[in-house]
């Protein structure tokens, strides 16, 4: 006489407290970081004219030239501030037309647009590759 096994029903209690506690982990030791916004404006065909004189600022993949001058990324900040100079009382930010120039990477772009950002009184406008 063969005696016949019973099976038990399968516990589901103690498989949905070891999920839980895996989702809790893993919620708990995640960082949830904001990725820093970069401001850009492109060119448009409505455009309000302003009283000030517009600089120009050329972005090649290996050169960056602002009114003609060569300069490194580094130095343009300070190059700014001191174009600026006595207008900064003004309330209306220089107009900064950037043009692109060969085939500039995004992470370049990014990093001018980052430099551009640290100095007040200037509104950059991206006008694209020719």
């Amino acid at each position: 006489m063969r005696k016949t096994r019973r099976r038990r029903k399968l516990s589901m209690t103690s498989l949905i407290d070891v999920i839980f506690l895996l989702l809790l982990f893993f919620m708990l030791t995640s960082t949830f970081t904001r990725f820093a916004e970069v401001e850009l404006a492109a060119a448009g065909s409505g455009a309000a004219a302003s009283d000030a004189r517009p600089l120009f600022l050329q972005l090649a993949p290996e050169s960056l030239r602002l009114n003609g001058a060569e300069m490194t990324l580094e130095e343009l900040p300070a190059k700014l501030a001191e174009t600026r100079g006595d207008t900064e009382a003004e309330a209306a930010p220089q107009p900064l037309i950037v043009a692109l120039r060969g085939e500039v990477s995004s992470q370049r772009l990014t990093d001018l647009l980052v430099a551009l950002r640290g100095v007040s009184g200037f509104r950059a406008t991206v006008l694209g590759a020719s």
